[in-house]
């Protein structure tokens, strides 16, 4: 990417999908809300606010899961967060499940290709009797699609269920973002990503529970093209460790008070 095209990106780029400055201010005053109950100290900690911000519910704060290592081998809830970052800098495919998953990331602030799986597959889920959804993650995977991309799945516990077999058999996305919802087989299909997560280190931003839904997988997504968007602009350092973050939050809430 030039700088001209650097330039450009971060010019268009505008958090939660607002561009008139009515539609940034109610952005912001909603976030300014989400941090008086979310706390703002940590790369964990954006994400958490802005799975409030997208189910509306403060609780949901408390359900996300990150799974991933540091340079060490240490588990560390920002590890999908970097690798998740990172992939989009390096312009990194976005594979989702379906449409909906992928309507919702936004298309400013970086020059990641989008891919929806759905719509793949077709004749494997009509011999197999499997779902649509899992066949056309089947079929991407063996069109290398998921090798270095970021993995997006919103809707479909099969689709998910068919990434954790793909990453068993040696496939490795640059990191996971699963939130399938419904109440067969979700919370079991994202359990299944935070094991092969562990256990192939993959990194995974994932929710326990029933909920989620495309538009969490979305926001996450887009949560990470802003991290992004902020290290290229170099307003943050992907590599910080959490001790001096919190102290550099703690450094501009004091600057903010005086």
């Amino acid at each position: 990417m030039t700088n001209d095209d650097e330039t450009a990106v971060d010019e268009a780029y505008a958090d939660l999908g607002a561009t008139t400055q009515e539609a940034m201010d109610i952005a912001e005053t909603s976030m300014d809300i989400v941090r008086q109950f979310v706390p703002d100290e940590t790369l964990a900690d954006r994400f958490r606010q802005k799975a409030v911000h997208s189910m509306g519910d403060i609780e949901f704060q408390h359900l996300l899961r990150f799974t991933g290592t540091n340079s060490e081998g240490e588990p560390d809830e920002a590890a999908p967060i970097r690798a998740g970052a990172q992939a989009v800098i390096d312009e990194s495919t976005i594979v989702t499940d379906i449409t909906m998953s992928k309507a919702g990331i936004t298309g400013r602030g970086h020059n990641c290709e989008k891919r929806k799986a759905i719509g793949n597959g077709s004749e494997l889920a009509k011999e197999t009797g499997m779902t649509r959804t899992a066949a056309s993650v089947l079929e991407l995977d063996k069109q290398g699609v998921y090798d270095g991309a970021i993995a997006v799945i919103g809707n479909a516990p099969t689709a998910a269920f068919a990434l954790a077999d793909c990453i068993e058999n040696g496939t490795r996305p640059a990191a996971i973002v699963a939130t399938p919802v419904g109440f067969v087989k979700a919370e079991e299909s994202r359990q299944r990503i935070r094991e092969v997560s562990e256990a192939y280190d993959v990194p995974a931003i994932t929710n326990v529970g029933r909920r989620g839904g495309s538009g969490l997988a979305a926001a996450l997504t887009n949560e990470l093209i802003h991290v992004a968007k902020d290290v290229r602009t170099e307003d943050l350092e992907l590599e910080l460790d959490a001790e001096t973050r919190a102290a550099q939050a703690g450094d501009h809430a004091t600057e903010g008070e005086q």
